[in-house]
């Protein structure tokens, strides 16, 4: 069975207040209780302090002083203050008591005359409060006086409070539920406001928000934060079009150049010349569309499942690194360090292989042929670094958050887009965001280019 929220908020509230009230009530008449026991006591030690001097021995024999008055003094306290006295002597047997206890004897407990207490027991039918003292003479203890109060009328007030907690605590209950659940009703109707905004939203509205209602409230912090989701939704599916669009472009162009070839190459009997120049011109724009369908593979791949990091002594990869290239691509790459102690990272290698192979193509892609290409290995305030300088065309400075956007190429000076897939630093971006690599730029336009790769604190 699925509970709304509310309900369960309801019951909730309502489970802990119900603990609460229990334990009001229960104090509540612990201390009724305890204030009319307590007021019961003082009464039975004034009535024993009282009746003490009123009694003296005459030959061993426990006698009242003015028994008469003392009898009417009882007479007349019966039925409004009823107090029942009995004389024992040390073996508790009864010498002497008050005409209202009738055939009925007050109980005698040796051990607890000491203390003065009182206690509670029954006498015949009537229930009451009793204590005892010792009575002396001379010095020495003759017997005992018990002196006892009806406890009915204050039995009957604990009774009462008693039943009224008892039949109130249901009605509280049920009363505080429904105030709960309608409170909780009321509280999350912004909520449901929001659910209802929310499925209003799709695909085609992505770009509409949660007004929010209360600037400083746990909702207000909700709604910005699932208008936060909703601005990196639209600008994530903003990017996928728009990644997808300048994909299919990209594609369209050099199937379009081998479309054209291939037409002109039906249209009338060629030299074999021409066939060659035509065939070799298709099979660029094949190499081309193979280049860049590999290159949209890497982006894609880019970051899927778990990158496994290991220890990587960077002067040495880097080095070797910088030795392959050059012997590849028959440029001369320059290494440097001004480090006399390895260098050690935790970074994916296969990563950081193709980070520092697409950086390296871009330097010798955009810089003179006879200009060297330098790679240095450092660090600066406790991080590594590796940065790959060249000596090229240089961009722009507004260009410079753009040319990791996918298929974003510069123009050159003469205003024509440069040759390229516009995938390669997209990849570098991508590559170094999973793993927490940080890519810096520095450029200037006919100066060159540097892309510094900036990694955790060395270990």
């Amino acid at each position: 069975m699925i509970v709304s929220y509310k309900e369960r908020i309801a019951r909730r509230l309502t489970l802990v207040t119900a603990l609460i009230v229990l334990l009001v009530f229960a104090i509540i008449y612990l201390v009724v209780d305890y204030t009319v026991v307590q007021s019961i006591d003082r009464e039975l030690k004034l009535e024993t302090e009282k009746h003490v001097g009123q009694i003296f021995l005459v030959n061993g024999e426990i006698r009242f002083v003015h028994k008469d008055e003392w009898l009417e003094q009882e007479h007349s306290q019966i039925q409004l203050n009823p107090i029942f006295i009995e004389i024992v002597d040390m073996e508790g047997n009864s010498m002497d008591r008050s005409p209202n206890l009738g055939e009925n004897h007050l109980s005698f407990y040796p051990d607890r005359a000491k203390n003065h207490e009182a206690w509670t027991l029954k006498t015949g039918s009537r229930e009451v409060r009793q204590m005892q003292i010792p009575l002396n003479h001379g010095g020495n203890q003759e017997g005992f006086m018990l002196v006892a109060k009806s406890f009915e009328d204050a039995r009957q007030l604990l009774t009462n409070l008693r039943n009224i907690l008892l039949i109130l605590y249901p009605g509280i209950l049920i009363s505080l539920f429904l105030a709960m659940r309608f409170l909780a009703g009321k509280s999350i109707q912004p909520i449901q406001k929001i659910i209802q905004k929310t499925n209003l939203i799709s695909q085609s509205n992505l770009n509409e928000r949660i007004p929010v209602a209360e600037p400083n409230d746990e909702i207000a912090q909700l709604t910005r934060s699932i208008n936060e989701l909703l601005a990196r939704l639209e600008q994530s599916l903003n990017r996928e079009k728009q990644f997808t669009s300048d994909a299919s472009h990209e594609l369209r162009t050099p199937l379009a150049v081998m479309r054209g070839t291939l037409e002109v190459l039906i249209r009338k009997p060629r030299t074999s010349e021409e066939y060659v120049e035509k065939v070799k011109m298709a099979l660029g724009s094949i190499d081309r569309m193979s280049e860049m369908i590999d290159q949209l593979l890497s982006l894609a791949r880019a970051g899927k499942g778990k990158m496994s990091k290991e220890e990587v002594g960077l002067i040495s990869f880097t080095q070797n690194f910088a030795q392959q290239i050059q012997k590849e691509s028959g440029r001369e790459i320059v290494f440097e360090t001004n480090l006399s102690t390895p260098l050690f990272t935790l970074v994916n290698e296969q990563s950081l292989q193709m980070i520092l192979s697409n950086l390296s193509q871009n330097a010798i892609k955009y810089s003179e042929p006879r200009t060297s290409i330098q790679v240095q290995v450092g660090s600066h305030e406790g991080s590594p670094f590796i940065e790959i300088r060249d000596k090229g065309k240089g961009i722009a400075k507004e260009s410079w958050d753009k040319i990791f956007d996918p298929f974003y190429r510069e123009q050159d000076d003469a205003g024509a887009t440069v040759q390229g897939t516009g995938l390669g630093l997209a990849i570098v971006r991508k590559l170094a965001l999973e793993s927490d690599i940080q890519v810096e730029v520095e450029s200037e336009k006919g100066k060159g280019s540097a892309f510094r790769l900036i990694f955790s604190p060395e270990i």
